[in-house]
């Protein structure tokens, strides 16, 4: 995935458009989970959590799927823990993503590559 972040401007007069990047990070798909699921899991294994406790966490988390679906998922979490997600996804009505969290990071992740680096002086 690759996320920008920029400005458009529009020149209706000219008919034409441009974009200005003040962002661009590469971001490997290991890393496009959600921030805070991903990091409330890897707390609850750290803390000797079980299959029901990460399902749960699931349910509570509104994660869709059924019942067998979401201990099928507890399984496969606590078999494999995800690594750290650096998205925040709201599942409120529809999917939405938002990425603040990439565009303000400072440390070097890996798995998240900055390509153009955001200037808050820009």
């Amino acid at each position: 995935m690759i996320v920008f972040v920029y400005i458009k401007e529009d020149d209706t007069k000219q008919k034409k458009g441009k974009l200005n990047f003040l962002s661009c990070t590469f971001v490997e798909s290991s890393r496009t989970a959600d921030y805070q699921t991903t990091t409330g899991l890897r707390a609850i294994i750290a803390n000797n959590g079980n299959e029901d406790d990460i399902f749960a966490f699931l349910s509570d988390h509104k994660i869709p799927g059924d019942d067998v679906t979401l201990m099928n998922m507890a399984h496969e979490i606590l078999k494999s823990p995800p690594k750290i997600g650096y998205l925040t996804i709201s599942n409120a009505l529809q999917w939405r993503l938002q990425y603040s969290r990439i565009v303000a990071l400072d440390e070097t992740v890996d798995g998240i590559t900055p390509i153009v680096k955001y200037n808050a002086k820009n």
